[in-house]
């Protein structure tokens, strides 16, 4: 898996070279590049593999793939605002309104969010018309009010609620604040490929749920060096989280359970989607 990361992260910055290498130097430009840099690729990573899986080559897929960092990039940069989570590190460096301002913030992240759009109009996609039209569309409806920014929502309407929330309520949440672009990101590479999107979308939400079941430990036992964020934060909060509600163990059992759906949804592929099995493993083992 770690190659395919690996080849996955270099395509995918080599997007990023061809379309940011116009741009100037004014503060939003170079936020703009700089909310781009590092992270682990695994959303791209999935477009990628599941694009393979259906007959994409590498080459048409990769303009998807970047579609989604950047998007996720966006969803970061204003996370990370004072009027949200109020975050001065992340990706091991400072945030985006740290490094500059916030007005600049604000805007880097519009950029981010309509390159995403942009990103799907690339004639080196080489898809039908329809294709393109409903990836566009998927992805406008899982950012959105139906996807992530409902998410968001239910985030901060959850620290003001009179109780914290149950389970059901918080996986609910995440399934929308982190859960949709994953899906939108597995599902992309059928898609693209003509396929039924079925099967990577439930491999995907099961491992979405996963990832963040793995986010919330983090929080608890990671290290601020290894994660690259501020850690400890939830609880301060008094947030509701996975960890809060199951325990820790408890916490990690469920996230291993999860990804032994989503290994077992993978199945109409055999073998040949060992990477993105090993994926799901690496999810819930990963220290960042």
């Amino acid at each position: 898996m770690q190659d395919h990361l690996q080849r996955c992260k270099e395509a995918v910055s080599a997007c990023f070279d061809t379309v940011l290498e116009p741009l100037g130097a004014m503060p939003v430009e170079e936020g703009l590049r700089y909310a781009l840099q590092g992270g682990k690729r695994l959303r791209a990573f999935l477009v990628m593999e599941g694009a393979s899986l259906h007959g994409i080559p590498a080459a048409q897929s990769v303009w998807a793939a970047a579609a989604i960092e950047a998007l996720h990039a966006y969803s970061l940069v204003h996370d990370d605002l004072p009027c949200m989570d109020d975050d001065d590190l992340r990706r091991g460096q400072p945030t985006v309104h740290k490094r500059w301002d916030e007005a600049t913030a604000v805007l880097v992240g519009d950029a981010l969010q309509t390159l995403s759009f942009e990103l799907l109009t690339r004639p080196e996609m080489d898809v039908l018309s329809q294709v393109r039209v409903e990836l566009i569309a998927s992805l406008a409806r899982s950012a959105g009010i139906s996807g992530m920014v409902l998410g968001q929502a239910q985030d901060i309407a959850a620290e003001t609620a009179e109780s914290p929330l149950d389970l059901a309520e918080i996986t609910e949440l995440q399934g929308n604040k982190t859960g949709a672009l994953i899906e939108w990101s597995a599902r992309a590479g059928a898609i693209l490929g003509g396929g039924d999107p079925k099967p990577l979308g439930a491999y995907a939400k099961a491992l979405g749920l996963a990832f963040q079941i793995q986010d919330d430990i983090l929080d608890v036992e990671g290290d601020i060096e290894k994660t690259g964020k501020a850690v400890g934060k939830d609880a301060h909060a008094g947030k509701a989280t996975f960890v809060s509600l199951l325990g820790l163990e408890g916490a990690k059992m469920r996230a291993s359970s999860l990804v032994d759906d989503a290994c077992a949804a993978l199945s109409p592929y055999g073998t040949r989607a060992e990477s993105l099995r090993d994926l799901a493993r690496f999810v819930i083992s990963r220290e960042t």
